[in-house]
């Protein structure tokens, strides 16, 4: 191949698709995530997601993130999948709100069921606390990821 002074050879084609395998291999890795943490389930590791008792300074106008539901629309030791925003927000007791990533830190499925205390994912029958998102049922071996929301007057908002 000549190469004239300023321009830049093209890449073959087997260097190409050489590189998106790898990349595709390392993401595939990272995805399934470490077993070194998975012997803490009791760490506090951090909190899960912003709690609110209802009041806000939000009412001049500084209305934080997207509205996702009315607070009567979170069932009490229940919850709510919201796919579109890809987050579950969940009422453990009386008034107190959180909020997780809709996507299973096993093999990153979306989950589709909140119940009996549970975020369920299908995929591997993986189970996660509605209180912190906690691994309760294998294989996952991370919590869910915690995810900021905010509750003011009856509105859940996500952040």
């Amino acid at each position: 191949m000549t190469v004239s002074q300023g321009s830049v050879p093209k890449p073959s084609r087997r260097t190409v698709v050489t590189a998106v395998g790898a990349a595709g291999l390392t993401a595939a890795l990272a995805a399934c995530g470490s077993s070194e943490e998975s012997g803490s389930t009791d760490s506090a590791e951090s909190t899960p997601a912003t709690e609110s008792s209802g009041s806000s300074s939000a009412a001049g106008g500084g209305a934080a993130g997207t509205v996702l539901a009315k607070t009567s629309d979170i069932p009490v030791g229940g919850g709510k999948i919201f796919s579109d925003q890809k987050v579950v927000v969940t009422q453990p007791t009386e008034g107190k709100f959180k909020a997780f990533t809709n996507i299973c830190s096993h093999q990153q499925c979306p989950v589709t069921s909140v119940s009996d205390g549970t975020i369920n994912c299908p995929c591997h029958n993986s189970k996660f606390s509605i209180d912190d998102g906690s691994v309760k049922q294998a294989p996952a071996t991370q919590p869910l990821a915690a995810m900021e929301i905010q509750v003011s007057g009856e509105e859940i908002r996500l952040v």
